[in-house]
């Protein structure tokens, strides 16, 4: 059947659209720049990782190795930064429908999909073989678990699992457990208390963020607490209830004689104040506010217990 005049001319604007389509496609992957790359790493959230790690090496009192330290610091941060840009590869078509995350550099065209998923990777691999080789076995053990889980468990449960905030929480609690083999060699009981620390802090915290982002998670159909419980009442009585195990678990070092009173009477403190925001958060009235100033105290409560626990561990015989 022969093609009408307009049937022909439509064919060839189409073809002209999808040319000029892929060369625009091709412009912006030549423009992509070191900090576009640097941005699909996730810095910000990479770099809590590899201080948790650090964090678990000086809490093991290891003794003084700059080499070893250094290389761990090199592979937690390439094996942080790969699965970042993997996570970003794997949620690239969400990411476009999010209002907070539609200009990454995946989803705003900044980085070719392809180039993610092999430095990713390439990353990641690196990140292993340096701390199996130069680290500790075990130390690499626990990054491949990390990956592990968290790209091939919590990254697929965002879209189906109301528990994927808790699933991502086992993920992020990897890290210390990585600098405490590094510093160790083995894992004993101070360094599973800091898996629990990151564990349970980890909920009230990101209970805060998705109940201020939930309406771009619902957009996307990701199946969240603060997604389906749209009084925040739930939310709030969870993130209460983790809040209240975080402050058990992070005086445990003082019950079980592993920290001085010291650290405990810090560790104590700044879980008060911790607590006091988690119950203003149960209010109906000002929720978002309150998920808000929860979410700020949250990110200043664990650097200050876990410093103080560092200190308490170097400083005091």
């Amino acid at each position: 059947k022969q093609k009408t005049a307009y049937e022909v001319r439509l064919s060839l604007v189409g073809s002209e659209m999808c040319i000029r389509d892929s060369c625009m496609t091709a412009a912006t992957a030549t423009r992509a720049t070191f900090r576009d790359y640097l941005e699909l790493t996730k810095p910000r959230l990479s770099l809590l990782s590899v201080l948790t790690a650090v964090v678990g090496y000086f809490a093991a009192r290891p003794p003084s190795d700059p080499l070893k330290f250094t290389v761990l610091l090199i592979g937690t941060s390439l094996a942080a930064g790969g699965v970042a840009a993997l996570n970003q590869w794997m949620e690239t078509d969400t990411d476009a429908r999010m209002k907070r995350t539609e200009d990454r550099p995946l989803p705003s065209g900044k980085v070719p999909t392809g180039s993610a998923f092999v430095l990713g990777w390439l990353m990641c691999a690196a990140a292993l073989f340096l701390l199996f080789a130069k680290v500790d076995r075990m130390a690499a053990l626990f990054t491949l678990l990390t990956i592990i889980s968290y790209l091939g468990w919590y990254t697929p449960a965002k879209r189906w699992s109301i528990w994927s905030t808790e699933i991502g929480a086992i993920a992020g609690a990897f890290p210390p457990l990585i600098g405490w083999s590094a510093g160790e060699g083995s894992v004993t009981a101070l360094g599973w208390i800091l898996f629990g620390i990151l564990f349970f802090w980890q909920i009230p915290h990101f209970m805060a963020v998705a109940w201020t982002y939930r309406r771009d998670y619902a957009a996307v159909n990701f199946p969240m607490l603060p997604v389906r419980d749209e009084t925040g009442a739930r939310v709030a009585i969870w993130s209460l209830i983790n809040t209240i195990a975080l402050i058990i678990v992070s005086v445990l070092p003082v019950i079980m004689g592993l920290a001085s009173k010291a650290y405990g009477v810090a560790a104590a403190g700044c879980g008060a104040w911790f607590l006091g925001r988690a119950i203003v958060f149960l209010r109906h009235d000002g929720r978002d506010l309150a998920a808000r100033k929860l979410f700020f105290t949250s990110i200043i409560y664990l650097p200050l217990v876990l410093g103080a626990l560092v200190a308490d561990r170097l400083l005091i015989p």
